[in-house]
């Protein structure tokens, strides 16, 4: 099995190693809010704590609590109704989807992951003996039923739908998710819906969920979404798949044999991040939509950078930057990203790890002060191999 490491994880640590060196490197290359877990989040984990809650194993799939928090925040946010049973918390979202690969796929079963593609994906599906089959849009920006239909064949078990997308930012329409869902209904496949950035919109965009487009598509649907991003909650490790009870109870076997359960504490902290004030999260989604503004004209005035399609969620710039690599005189963008590091000291993603080798991502997920340093520095650089 040719199973690729986390390129995104890869470069992180490569840009920690020369920070601890005391390199002065920004690290663009991370998908991580620089904001810290809100105080009030943290206080719910120590009084958790102290009471002797985080204390000893909890169900596989989470505590009844949580799950229904879960289950009120979907009320609340899309309308739709579920119960605790519908719901496993599990260890962070990579998790769940992992997990999820775990219980759906048969051998060989394909899964079709629509380009860019977050960069486990593929490698989840093939850990589970399936097949990914990436789809290439027709517009290299949002996939529709014509490209999944080429696609498809008698082992297509799933499609992976991530909006806002990771690494484009690139949302999808309530028309476009209609047609991709009515299209899964049809031809019954899963509908995989990664909504993990789905709170982090800008720009007067709207953000819609598979699980809100009526009953048959949401019957469809399996969700997976976590608190990392929206309530700047990574290193909490949350994350939470709503499904089909039958789909549920197969993950709980999985997760009870992988990793019994999610940190009680984590759970405790996760069910005030959801049940409490929700106000952080807009505070947080303001100054991330204040960097894309900033940031967006900066990076697609470099020579030879292209992003026509702004950014409308999630927290990165994904731009095509292959005249840019020609420009500066680099073989590949792979190339062009080690020598940035090496040179400027400003780490980016080369888009091979998310299916798109012409490409970079950027996060935007750190202040201001350094992302314009960050652009400054690469604009230099740019300019010193033209």
């Amino acid at each position: 099995m040719q199973v690729q490491p986390s390129a995104t994880l890869a470069l992180s640590a490569q840009a920690k190693k020369m920070i601890a060196a005391g390199i002065d490197v920004i690290n663009l290359g991370v998908g991580e809010p620089d904001f810290n877990t809100p105080s009030r989040i943290k206080e719910a984990a120590i009084e958790a704590i102290k009471a002797g809650k985080s204390d000893f194993y909890t169900p596989a799939t989470g505590i009844t609590a949580l799950k229904q928090a879960v289950c009120d925040r979907l009320q609340s946010d899309f309308g739709v109704a579920y119960v605790p049973e519908q719901v496993a918390v599990t260890v962070g979202g990579k998790f769940s989807l992992y997990v999820l690969a775990q219980t759906l796929l048969d051998e060989q079963d394909e899964v079709l992951i629509p380009l860019p593609y977050w960069v486990s994906y593929g490698e989840q599906v093939k850990l589970a003996g399936g097949k990914p089959v990436f789809v290439m849009p027709a517009n290299k920006a949002k996939v529709t039923v014509t490209e999944l239909e080429k696609a498809r064949t008698a082992k297509t078990r799933a499609v992976i739908i991530n909006s806002p997308q990771n690494p484009s930012g690139l949302i999808y329409t309530r028309d476009e998710l209609l047609q991709i869902g009515e299209w899964a209904v049809k031809n019954d496949v899963v509908l995989i819906a990664d909504d993990m950035y789905g709170k982090l919109v800008y720009n007067d965009h709207q953000f819609v969920s598979l699980i809100e487009l009526g009953q048959a598509i949401r019957d469809q649907t399996i969700l997976v979404s976590g608190l990392s991003k929206a309530y700047a909650m990574t290193g909490w490790r949350v994350g939470y798949t709503v499904a089909p009870r039958e789909v549920i109870q197969k993950m709980n076997v999985v997760i009870s044999h992988a990793t019994s359960n999610l940190a009680a504490v984590s759970q405790y902290a996760a069910l005030e991040a959801l049940t409490g004030d929700q106000s952080v999260v807009e505070k947080m989604r303001v100054q991330f939509e204040k960097r894309l503004n900033i940031v967006y004209p900066q990076l697609t005035a470099l020579p030879g950078v292209k992003l026509p399609d702004k950014p409308e969620g999630a927290f990165y710039l994904f731009p095509n930057v292959a005249e840019t690599v020609k420009l500066t005189g680099f073989s590949t963008t792979e190339d062009f990203a080690a020598a940035l590091l090496e040179e400027a000291h400003v780490a980016v993603v080369a888009g091979a790890a998310f299916g798109m080798p012409e490409h970079i991502r950027l996060s935007y997920a750190t202040d201001l002060d350094s992302l314009n340093k960050a652009l400054k520095r690469i604009k230099l650089f740019i300019e010193k191999h033209m």
